[in-house]
């Protein structure tokens, strides 16, 4: 016989599928309520760099790489053409000035010299004939003026004697007029004999200055001709250091060939690249600085080229006073260039968080020093050390400034 038996309650039958139930839907109400609420993330604070907002000074500069150089580079080259006939320096060589780099041979040249000296020499020599020809002239018109003063001063001795012996009756009045008429006509006639005279003696004076003038022309053509040869000497203009300098015995170099560098060694500049961002702040004279084994040395901006090449322009700094021991060209420095004065600001140590707010907003530490909360920023001006705070933070807050890259899309940081 069959027993019947009693149907269960449901909630028992049931009642794993309910707890299932319940708990999908325990899981569903927290990851809503958590997608409500702040994204929170725990992190172990050893891992992160913490500053805290400082109020101090603040000078905004740029800390770039710069390479020194030499101040002054200069192209040698041969002023005259010819062959090397004999090397003296050699690359890389410390020249003082007038220091003999090579020597070169050119024959036509001397050649040249000699037949313009042999020509000199005739010129010189037709000259001094003509000098004395004209001294002789000279001479003969000086003694042509004297007898033509004498005779004027005894014509006129016997016109004053005739005036007597006609006025005491001597002679007769034809007589008188007859010597009066003479007397005029030798007086007119030696007044122009003195002019001519006188023409002739400027003429021989300005033909002699001419004479000596092209004299003095011809000697100073044949001496630079003559220095030509001492233009086959190569020599150091200054003090320095040759470099790029490739020369082979017997080769030929023509006149004007670049021949190597000679590069000043006691006088140094450093080269730097700047981004263009600050081309319309960076301007000549600005002030800039290198520390080297804890010493500062001063500089000043030289020279700034406007070209922009790959987003960089190049500026020149010298400087100011003296520079670093055992400096050497080639030698990388790090610059300072200050942009402006050094002002009293609010402040915090630069780091990578800037890579992923833009400095827009940063971590702030809670007062319980448990927890940093994600809050929105203004940061001004900047420098390779620290961050001007415009807005958000206020002097002893405690920030995160390390990299935000693992910290995602969380609001808070729980610190372990």
């Amino acid at each position: 016989m069959d027993i019947q038996l009693k149907k269960k309650p449901a909630i028992v039958r049931y009642r794993y599928h309910l707890l299932a139930g319940g708990g999908i839907t325990a899981l569903i109400v927290y990851l809503l309520i958590m997608s409500l609420g702040p994204q929170r993330l725990r992190y172990e604070r050893e891992k992160l760099t913490i500053a805290e907002v400082k109020r101090g000074e603040f000078t905004e500069y740029l800390d770039v790489e710069g390479v020194v150089l030499p101040k002054l580079t200069v192209k040698l080259n041969s002023l005259e053409s010819g062959s090397v006939e004999r090397i003296v320096a050699e690359d890389g060589s410390l020249l003082k000035t007038g220091d003999t780099i090579l020597v070169l041979n050119n024959p036509e040249l001397i050649r040249t010299i000699e037949d313009e000296r042999d020509g000199l020499a005739r010129y010189q020599m037709n000259y001094h004939e003509k000098q004395i020809q004209m001294e002789r002239r000279l001479s003969e018109l000086k003694r042509q003026s004297l007898e033509t003063i004498y005779k004027l001063d005894r014509l006129n001795k016997e016109n004053i004697l005739n005036q007597e012996e006609y006025s005491i009756g001597i002679k007769s009045k034809a007589q008188y007029e007859v010597a009066l008429d003479e007397y005029i006509f030798n007086k007119e006639n030696t007044r122009l004999i003195l002019e001519e005279l006188k023409h002739d003696s400027l003429l021989n004076i300005i033909q002699t200055n001419l004479m000596r003038s092209d004299l003095n022309r011809e000697e100073k053509r044949f001496e630079r001709s003559r220095n030509k040869l001492n233009d086959l000497i190569v020599r150091a203009p200054f003090d320095g250091q040759l470099s790029f300098f490739n020369v082979i015995q017997g080769e030929r170099i023509t006149a004007g060939a670049d021949i190597g560098e000679l590069k000043v060694v006691n006088q140094v500049k450093l080269s730097t690249k700047i981004s263009e961002y600050y081309i319309d702040r960076i301007t000549a004279g600005l002030p800039a600085s290198v520390t080297y084994q804890d010493e500062k040395f001063p500089l000043k901006i030289i020279r700034i080229n406007p070209e922009v090449k790959d987003r960089q322009f190049d500026i020149d700094l010298l400087f100011i006073g003296k520079h670093p021991e055992n400096i050497r060209i080639g030698k990388n420095y790090r610059i300072q260039i200050e942009l402006g004065l050094m002002e009293d600001t609010i402040i915090i140590d630069r780091g990578n968080f800037f890579q992923s707010t833009g400095g827009q907003w940063i971590f702030k530490l809670s007062e319980s020093d448990d927890k940093a909360v994600r809050t929105n920023i203004t940061i001004g001006r900047q420098n390779p050390r620290q961050y001007e705070i415009l807005e958000g933070l206020q002097p002893g807050d405690r920030v995160i400034v390390s990299a935000y890259d693992s910290f995602g899309d969380a609001v808070e940081i729980i610190l372990k």
